[in-house]
């Protein structure tokens, strides 16, 4: 389909080294983008494929989005943007986000280094008039008891997507988001690899499976191409049914 041949385009999937951004990241490289991704671990051959990894065809960078003056002093190898994915991520376990050090460090993370990201490139993304995707979490939509920090960030996500999307509509740069429900990643393996965790959470998906990198990134690239050209603000929920 025409609307989604990404080929002369460039892209930047932060989170774009493992899990949903991988996805995405392969999703938009498979048709046609130059893609570039950030990550964690100093090198790409760090990443493994048991982890759920594929950063073959890539351009990798490592930088810590939980270090705001990083992102003001990134000097991209691109002189153009057309779509950024913000894909980061981290959750604590154990009660760990009931401690001040925990609940910053997620906030950091999964809330303000999208607002560093996104004022860091709004320039880029305003002269190429492109998009901005934010994932965020159905955790938006209802409370997780064990992870505050998860749940209030991700909620935080959504209203900085509609906002950003009224604020820069008129720059020409197009704001979306996306609200994954539960998908077979490194992140939630604390319900995948226990069996009855995982029984109990198909059953409240009505389409009874997980969802995947792949289900996430077909929703990534209708946003960011002209098929979504009229939608501005907006967070999808891509979750197989699991908060109806």
């Amino acid at each position: 389909m025409e609307e989604l041949d990404f080929t002369g385009r460039t892209v930047l999937v932060v989170g774009g080294s493992s899990g949903i951004g991988n996805g995405i990241a392969q999703a938009f490289r498979a048709r046609g983008a130059a893609v570039h991704v950030w990550g964690t671990r100093p090198r790409a051959e760090d990443y493994a494929a048991a982890e759920g990894s594929d950063l073959a065809g890539l351009h990798y960078a490592r930088l810590d989005v939980a270090d705001a003056a990083a992102i003001d002093r990134y000097v991209p190898p691109f002189a153009r943007l057309d779509v950024l994915v913000l894909a980061q991520g981290i959750v604590l376990y154990q009660r760990g986000e009931f401690k001040a050090e925990g609940f910053r460090r997620v906030v950091e993370v999964n809330l303000n280094s999208l607002m560093s990201c996104s004022a860091r490139f709004h320039d880029m993304l305003a002269a190429a008039k492109g998009a901005l995707i934010i994932v965020s979490s159905t955790a938006a939509f209802h409370a997780t008891r064990g992870n505050p920090a998860y749940n209030a960030a991700k909620t935080g996500a959504l209203g900085l997507t509609r906002t950003l999307g009224q604020a820069w509509a008129g720059d020409g740069i197009r704001v979306n988001g996306i609200a994954p429900g539960l998908v077979a990643t490194k992140l939630t393996t604390v319900t995948t690899e226990r069996p009855e965790r995982l029984a109990a959470a198909l059953q409240r998906i009505p389409l009874g499976r997980l969802g995947t990198p792949a289900d996430m990134a077909g929703a990534a690239l209708f946003l960011a191409s002209p098929l979504a050209a009229y939608i501005v603000g907006q967070t999808i929920v891509v979750d197989g049914g699991l908060v109806l």
